[in-house]
């Protein structure tokens, strides 16, 4: 049987760059088995399986898969479904503009939409507090792993915003750029880590990023919605006031051809951060078919 399939850019304004995505926006009758395959074919960091929602009054339910397993919840698959709902017409926008739940693995999640002419603009909004690690990364482990000079790092923490990373703060955008995944020093230190998923940055204002998630199947994620949501809810935190709706633009995918921008803002009431928001923009760029693996 075959299944229609749409790919969507995320976290770009046009076409060819951001961080793709394919949604089949009709799984039904799809076994756990036959999605963990067409996403391994797709090849994408995430591919994302739509379902009727088990609550009437939500919009769709969505399974999240990467080419090797199911995550309970990532940024650009919540971002880039959306739009491709609402673009498709699955979604009824009045004025150009819908407010929708879609229920992930971690629950419901809101989102808002806004078709443009050409992208559509997502936004989704989680309420749950971000997860701190209680232990925290070595920083020569880090920086063997990531191949660079232990003087190149600043601070490193592991903390979750719906899924776990192990953030390596470095000097410099330049650091960022030079890293490279180390496998063998990867898997000696991090295979039983809190998390071994790695994402670099640079910059408390203006975030540039790098994520690498090999045990996920990522090689490098040109932009990563499930990171920004816990380095945004760490930054608020740290913030010294104790008040305050702070926003931070996310710039990832610049070194491998991909530039993507992530919106990020915070809101923080009485000393603690209540409130996280992560939107961006999304474009169609291809269509099709896909037949259902056999067996």
């Amino acid at each position: 049987m075959a299944h229609r399939f749409v790919i969507a850019d995320v976290f770009t304004e046009r076409g060819f760059a951001g961080n793709q995505l394919a949604v089949l926006p009709r799984a039904d009758g799809l076994s756990e088995r036959a999605m963990q395959r067409i996403a391994r074919e797709f090849n994408f960091a995430e591919t994302t399986f739509v379902l009727p929602p088990r609550d009437p009054r939500h919009a769709r339910r969505v399974r999240i898969f990467t080419p090797r397993a199911e995550l309970p919840f990532a940024g650009h698959p919540t971002i880039g479904t959306a739009a491709v709902l609402a673009r498709l017409g699955v979604i009824d926008t009045k004025a150009g503009k819908a407010s929708i739940v879609l229920e992930l693995g971690v629950g419901p999640v809101p989102v808002e939409i806004e078709l443009g002419a050409e992208a559509v603009r997502a936004e989704f909004t989680i309420d749950k507090p971000v997860e701190v690690g209680q232990e925290r990364p070595a920083l020569a482990q880090c920086a063997e792993a990531l191949s660079l000079p232990p003087a190149a790092l600043v601070d490193a923490f592991y903390a979750s915003g719906g899924l776990r990373f192990c953030f390596v703060q470095l000097k410099n955008k330049a650091a960022v750029d030079q890293a490279t995944l180390d496998r063998g020093a990867w898997s000696r230190h991090f295979t039983q880590a809190w998390s071994n998923n790695f994402y670099l940055f640079a910059g408390d204002e203006k975030p540039y990023v790098r994520m690498f998630a090999p045990a996920l199947g990522i090689d490098e994620d040109p932009a990563t919605g499930s990171g920004a949501v816990a380095l945004a809810g760490v930054l608020a935190a740290r913030h010294p006031a104790s008040d305050g709706t702070f926003t931070w633009p996310i710039d990832q995918g610049v070194a491998m051809g991909r530039p993507s921008r992530i919106e990020a803002s915070a809101e923080k009431r009485g000393g603690k951060v209540t409130r996280i928001r992560i939107g961006g923009a999304a474009v169609l760029v291809a269509q099709g078919e896909i037949e259902e693996p056999a067996g």
